[in-house]
């Protein structure tokens, strides 16, 4: 008997129950929902909050975290907080080049969130370039500005 199961009675005897889904009775939901397609936000990167000196022994299970942040969010960005890591140093650069490493083993990328000036001219001076936030792709114009047009061409 397909769908069935059998519960015991207190009555010697044995009981047959079978469900049937298509004979259940659905009640109506309280709230409908805007009308339209759901609101998904399945891009929204993960962040990780980096703080205070993370030592050489942490720097493998932050690359774990990065990895699983990758798979589990499927948005290919890990948004890395460095605002509490406290002065930059090499120790910081070689956490960040680890961690933008796991994540491209991982099909992604990290992108900074509020770095300290100093540490966006140490991360240049040793040739890294990170996705920064809040600062256009590369490629695209920044925010609010125009691209040059030709005398007497309306602007675009």
């Amino acid at each position: 008997m397909g769908g069935a199961y059998r519960q015991p009675s207190g009555a010697g005897g044995t009981q047959v129950n079978v469900i049937s889904p298509a004979r259940e009775r659905r009640r109506p939901m309280s709230y409908a929902g805007p009308p339209g397609l759901p609101i998904v936000d399945a891009m929204t990167p993960a962040v990780l909050v980096l703080a205070g000196p993370v030592t050489r022994d942490e720097v493998a299970g932050l690359s774990e975290q990065v990895r699983a942040l990758l798979r589990t969010t499927r948005a290919g960005v890990v948004v890395c907080d460095v605002a509490g890591l406290g002065p930059p140093g090499l120790g910081t650069v070689d956490l960040l080049a680890r961690l933008q490493l796991a994540a491209r083993r991982a099909g992604g990328r990290i992108r900074l969130r509020d770095p300290d000036p100093g540490l966006h001219a140490l991360l240049d001076l040793v040739g890294l370039r990170f996705e920064v936030e809040g600062q256009a792709e590369q490629g695209e114009p920044a925010l609010g500005v125009q691209e040059e047009v030709e005398p007497g061409e309306p602007a675009v």
